[in-house]
């Protein structure tokens, strides 16, 4: 017999009885149905993260989580079981997410050459327009961080995800995340303090 791997059938039962790892081991063997599975319990995290990342384009949002999906039954099978499924799929897309975000800071680059944009005038002074503006400034700083910084921000402290789990599907070790994530902290603080000014 040799070591060959068979596609796994299900002989009753529905894929959501199927634990995550089950569905992406039987989406490494071709398993469409068990890419849809994986599709239905993660398209929503997924648009989450890059909509938090990338763009305020809602067709690229859309495009990335496709693309997310379409990588993972690629490299599904590479998957080693040293973080969730979840995390994995994260760290897919924010790989994506790095090549579109490089791809459309060059487009954007190209665009401002032509095209002034005008700047929002001063807001009032009122209660939920200061939490608005609040808000804003975080958003801009979070945008303006380094993708690496950017995206471990967001695993982090936004979806919450374990540092370990993060560490591990960026492939990096996990002082350098815990040190990223402290550098995405503050300067993001310091890009709001000196806003306030």
């Amino acid at each position: 017999m040799t070591g060959r791997l068979l596609p796994l059938r299900r002989i009753e039962g529905a894929t959501d009885e199927l634990s995550d790892q089950a569905l992406l081991a039987a989406v490494g063997t071709g398993d469409s149905a068990a890419l849809g599975a994986l599709f239905d319990r993660f398209h929503a995290v997924v648009y989450r993260f890059v909509a938090r990342l990338a763009t305020t384009d809602l067709d690229a949002r859309d495009d990335l989580v496709q693309a997310t999906f379409l990588e993972v039954q690629r490299s599904a099978a590479s998957f080693r079981g040293t973080s969730s499924v979840r995390t994995w799929i994260l760290g897919v897309a924010a790989n994506l997410a790095r090549h579109a975000l490089r791809g459309e800071r060059r487009r954007r680059a190209r665009q401002a050459r032509f095209v002034d944009v005008p700047r929002p005038g001063p807001m009032a002074v009122d209660a939920q327009v200061e939490r608005r503006r609040l808000l804003d400034q975080v958003e801009r700083a979070v945008a303006t961080l380094p993708h690496d910084l950017h995206v471990v921000f967001v695993l982090c402290d936004l979806e919450q995800l374990p540092g370990t789990e993060v560490a591990r599907a960026l492939a990096i070790p996990e002082g350098t995340l815990w040190r990223r994530l402290h550098d995405a902290r503050k300067a993001i603080r310091v890009a709001v303090e000196g806003g306030r000014r």
